[in-house]
């Protein structure tokens, strides 16, 4: 074996399960970009494809399960992941052929443990297209949700998880709990979209896991440039779960990201604009 092989499979691999944003913010680029910045090499298996921008989204177009599915026996065979995530599914049967080689990703190479799968329930765009039909919300919930080793809800998709309204911390936590209840063993449910006294400057994520809940509060960016914010969290988490970090830290971390992505976000494109990929992981905002 070379010493650049045997240098390569020491590189954490990270797999992403997601559609496609032409505009490069948001979903499989996204993640990619992101992969990239923190370490890991990633690998993709592409779910459906968007005509799209910073301005506007035209077409959705869901791929066959059946190419999902071969895109992802693919990289199992031979780049297996030491974590994993999904975001946009768009249908029941991708949903369908995501759990079903959930047997397949608990066999990571070069980990004792499972491969931890990280569920993004992508349901809608920035600009309010839907990214995943009613009947695959419900199959995402019964089928995938249990085999999760963190879901990522924002408030939207923690109602509609969780079956309650979520408009305050409280709220999230009773979601998250509920949530927690349909097998996932950790949930994050994200409170960008807070509104009310108190979150006109500041933003709080809840974070539940074995028990205890935890709060990650910090100041509100003011800005137009937030597109792709859910998949870059998400796919941060995922990297630093890749890397063996704990989830707690893991989560603590994608935060700072995040936040620094937002804060010096390149300003392009005439709506909303992508997050800064390049932005410094171990940086955190002022």
């Amino acid at each position: 074996m070379s010493r650049d092989t045997l240098k390569l499979r020491m590189v954490p691999i990270a797999l992403t399960i997601a559609g496609s944003d032409p505009g490069g913010g948001a979903g499989i680029q996204a993640d990619l970009k992101t992969f990239h910045q923190l370490g890991v090499y990633g690998t993709a298996a592409i779910t459906l494809i968007t005509i799209q921008n910073t301005t506007r989204v035209s077409l959705v177009q869901t791929l066959d399960a059946a190419l999902v599915a071969g895109q992802i026996d693919a990289i199992l065979e031979d780049l297996p992941p030491q974590a994993a995530k999904t975001g946009a599914l768009g249908s029941v049967a991708i949903v369908e052929a995501v759990a079903s080689r959930w047997a397949t990703f608990k066999t990571c190479q070069s980990r004792s443990s499972d491969c931890p799968l990280v569920v993004d329930p992508v349901m809608m765009g920035k600009h309010g297209a839907p990214l995943i039909d009613r009947s695959a919300r419900a199959a995402m919930r019964d089928l995938l949700v249990s085999k999760a080793a963190l879901v990522t809800p924002n408030l939207h998709e923690a109602a509609e998880l969780a079956g309650m309204r979520v408009r305050n911390p409280d709220e999230m936590k009773e979601a998250a709990l509920r949530i927690a209840r349909l097998g996932a063993r950790a949930v994050l449910v994200k409170g960008g979209h807070l509104e009310g006294p108190g979150f006109e400057t500041a933003t709080v994520d809840v974070l539940y896991e074995n028990g205890v809940f935890t709060e990650f509060r910090t100041l509100r960016i003011d800005t137009r440039h937030t597109h792709g914010t859910g998949c870059t969290y998400s796919a941060a988490i995922t990297a630093f779960l890749a890397r063996g970090v704990p989830m707690p830290d893991a989560v603590a971390r994608a935060k700072r990201f995040i936040d620094e992505a937002i804060r010096t976000n390149p300003g392009l494109g005439a709506g909303a604009g992508p997050v800064n990929h390049w932005a410094d992981p171990e940086r955190q905002s002022s």
